[in-house]
Parts: C-alpha cells; structure tokens; sequence
C-alpha cells in the first residue's frame, strides 16, 4: 500500500531527529487523532460548493498537508506496533463483506444492527 522507500524515508527522518523516544504507541494515536481533527477543520462550516471551490484554490495544499499528516502518523504507528497496513486492511474488508452483504446494504446507509 504504502511505498517501501517512502516509508523508509520517513523513519530516517524520524530517526535522525531522535524522536522515537517520543513516538510510544499512546502519543502517536493521540497525535493521529489531533491530526484527523485538523482534517476535519478544512470541512467544517463549509457547504459542498465551498469545499468544491477550496479544491480548486490555494487551500487545497492545506488539506494535502493535513491528509499527509494523518498518513504519516499512521505509519509511524503500524511500523512501531508491527502492523502490515496492507494485510490489515485486507482483512477488514473480509469482515465488512460479511457485515455489510452486498444484498441487504446496496444504496443504503443504515447502521448494519438496522438490517
């Protein structure tokens, strides 16, 4: 999923910054969660024909920015707990299949327990 090379150029610069003594597995999912919020912050208010106009604009870096922080922070935490990203999720759309039957949830958005 995610480029070897990339992932490898991110530990570096981790690394050579000497943050892991910072990075435990808590503070890394707390600061993932701080970033998903800044995420949130570029939708937030806004109508779907501003957020169409913000794609088109000099904010969009903005929201890459954001969505790159995200990312990062989830690497960091896969490599640091041993998770292949790709397997995992692999093996969640297995279990979504099985949750949510093609049959029963096709154009809905119901909570699965509502079917």
């Amino acid at each position: 999923m995610i480029d070897q090379q990339l992932k490898q150029t991110l530990l570096e610069f981790r690394r050579q910054r000497d943050w892991e003594q910072f990075h435990t597995p808590k503070d890394i999912a707390i600061s993932l969660s701080i970033e998903a919020s800044e995420l949130l912050e570029w939708f937030q208010w806004k109508t779907p024909k501003q957020v169409q106009a913000r794609l088109h604009s000099e904010k969009r870096e903005d929201l890459e920015d954001e969505i790159a922080d995200v990312a990062v922070y989830l690497i960091y935490l896969c490599h640091d707990l041993g998770i292949d990203l790709s397997r995992a999720i692999e093996n969640k759309m297995v279990k979504n299949k099985a949750k949510y039957p093609l049959e029963k949830v096709k154009g809905r958005n119901d909570k699965y327990t509502e079917y």
